[in-house]
């Protein structure tokens, strides 16, 4: 019986549905971590680890994703699972169907179920009617699949997380900030958001970071001062400034456009080159080399939003090791919560 091997219940990542950072407690979210970064040895080494063979993943995708899509299905492929794709015409979530008939059927065909969409509510229906477990590939308001990469990115490069300080610039409430600064006072990691007066994180993401950072010793800072926001910053992470779905174009780029990422705002940092690196979650908008790009310049007269070419190009640029972590990460998820592993007992601090 493996459950007598994994201690306590509530620290058994098998059966788990992992739909935010909340999922997780501070010890599992560094295990992880840790986890990825096996299993990234692993793949560069060519040593198969097929922890999901013969199981069924169905992947559900109400917003497309390059890195995500690509992720989950390798992952699967990778463990040694079948990954089943439903795009927005392949699924009526909410529309035709209801959420929780969609997952009881799901979840009697399938060992495990991947949610991308709008609604937390929803990925949260797929995980109480389902009986399977249910991993959050992007919501309006987490992305825990996106942060197990980017801190695997910041402890490759430094060797550790608790005591480095990440800097997030842009749109203080969106989803990737929301998880981040849960993320990194989960670890220790001392956390700045610098956003305008006006996209500072809600009341409910702070007061969950600051309750964390009580425990981890992280220090929170949300500010619209970007000279104190970013000094003595490690990591400098940026996001697109208006998210799939929204209209408020010409707002949101007017009032983002000092909280750009240039290399000016990379040595405002103070810290030493070796020390710092820039991460973004992608697509980035660093030129115009896309029919998007061409579209933003043609209206606004801007060749590069929340980052400069000139940054994403340089050698603090991270993000694609970032990118490619993604599918390490979400492989340590899936492994973890469906694979039926010995995993030691992990504490709840």
């Amino acid at each position: 019986m493996v459950q007598e091997f994994l201690g306590k219940e509530e620290n058994v990542f098998q059966g788990r549905s992992i739909l935010a950072e909340t999922s997780m407690t501070p010890a599992e979210m560094e295990y992880l971590i840790d986890f990825g970064l096996h299993l990234k040895y692993l793949r560069k080494h060519n040593i198969p680890h097929r922890y999901l063979e013969g199981k069924n993943i169905a992947l559900l995708f109400e917003k497309g994703s390059t890195r995500t899509r690509s992720s989950f299905v390798t992952s699967a492929v990778e463990l040694g699972a079948h990954p089943d794709y439903m795009g927005v015409n392949d699924i009526h979530l909410g529309n035709k169907e209801s959420v929780e008939d969609t997952a009881r059927i799901l979840g009697s065909m399938f060992d495990g179920i991947e949610f991308r969409g709008f609604k937390q509510s929803t990925v949260e229906g797929l995980a109480k009617f389902s009986g399977v477990p249910v991993w959050n590939g992007l919501t309006d308001e987490w992305h825990p699949t996106q942060t197990i990469p980017d801190l695997m990115t910041v402890k490759e490069n430094f060797g550790h997380l608790k005591g480095l300080t990440l800097t997030y610039m842009g749109d203080g409430r969106n989803n990737v900030a929301n998880s981040l600064l849960v993320a990194c006072s989960m670890v220790g990691m001392n956390v700045h958001i610098v956003t305008p007066k006006e996209l500072n994180p809600s009341e409910k993401h702070v007061a969950i970071a600051k309750k964390n950072a009580e425990v981890s010793g992280s220090e929170i800072l949300i500010t619209d001062d970007i000279d104190k926001g970013v000094k003595g910053s490690n990591v400098i992470y940026t996001d697109v400034w208006v998210s799939m779905g929204e209209k408020n174009w010409e707002e949101r780029v007017n009032l983002l456009k000092p909280y750009q990422v240039n290399m000016e705002l990379m040595k405002k940092t103070g810290t030493p080159d070796d020390q710092l690196i820039f991460l973004h979650c992608l697509p980035a908008f660093h030129d115009t080399n896309t029919t998007y790009g061409e579209d933003v310049y043609e209206k606004y007269g801007i060749k590069e939003m929340e980052v400069t070419d000139e940054v994403f190009r340089s050698d603090y640029c991270r993000a694609f090791e970032e990118g490619e972590n993604r599918k390490h990460g979400i492989k340590a998820i899936m492994a973890a919560t469906l694979g039926n592993l010995f995993i030691p007992s992990v504490a709840l601090h």
